[in-house]
């Protein structure tokens, strides 16, 4: 099972999770190997900016929030990338702390 699998089970049970991403596409605010706290977050939680743990065509990513409209978000990298849009559903948690590796 991968570190997101493990990570979208606690957080649907209500539990914070910490979580080491690997990889670049979140840099500067993510950084590879930083130790991530992830909590579970309601709608008003979810901004522009807000670095969440996501299904998005049936990938999970620990990306950001880029745009809102209406009730769909907008997930992409801190590169310019985007992932693609998704419901409130398709967000399990969101960063409460980041820690630099």
């Amino acid at each position: 099972m991968s570190w997101a699998e493990h990570a979208k089970e606690a957080l649907r049970r209500g539990e914070t999770v910490r979580v080491r991403p690997r990889g670049h596409s979140m840099q500067p605010k993510v950084h590879d190997g930083d130790l991530v706290t992830l909590a579970p977050c309601s709608a008003k939680d979810l901004a522009v900016g807000a670095i969440v743990l996501v299904r998005v065509a049936d990938h999970d990513f620990l990306h950001q929030i880029t745009a809102i409209d209406g009730e769909r978000y907008q997930i992409g990298n801190s590169r310019g990338g985007i992932n693609g849009w998704v419901d409130r559903a398709a967000i399990y948690g969101c960063a409460i702390r980041i820690e630099r590796a």
